[in-house]
């Protein structure tokens, strides 16, 4: 649906100026080579954040689990 609103956006634009339309049609890839390596680094640093999250809740969700366990009566000891 997004690519068809593009499209009919990107006609209208040919209908009005049709050398900016040629421009943006021509641009467009460039921008996105541009852009690729902003996406990954977000990629990177969202990864590295979730990572960190995890890191600091590990314990709590190990003593949850043993409280759990503990509850159920499976745990010896």
């Amino acid at each position: 649906m997004k690519a068809l609103i593009l499209f009919v956006a990107w006609c209208m634009l040919l209908v009005l100026s049709w050398p900016v339309a040629l421009l943006a049609l021509v641009l467009a890839p460039i921008v996105w080579l541009v852009a690729l390596p902003f996406r990954l680094v977000g990629l990177c640093v969202r990864a590295v954040f979730a990572f960190l999250g995890a890191l600091l809740f590990l314990p709590a969700r190990l003593l949850l689990y043993d409280r759990r366990r503990q509850e159920r009566g499976n745990l010896v000891g």
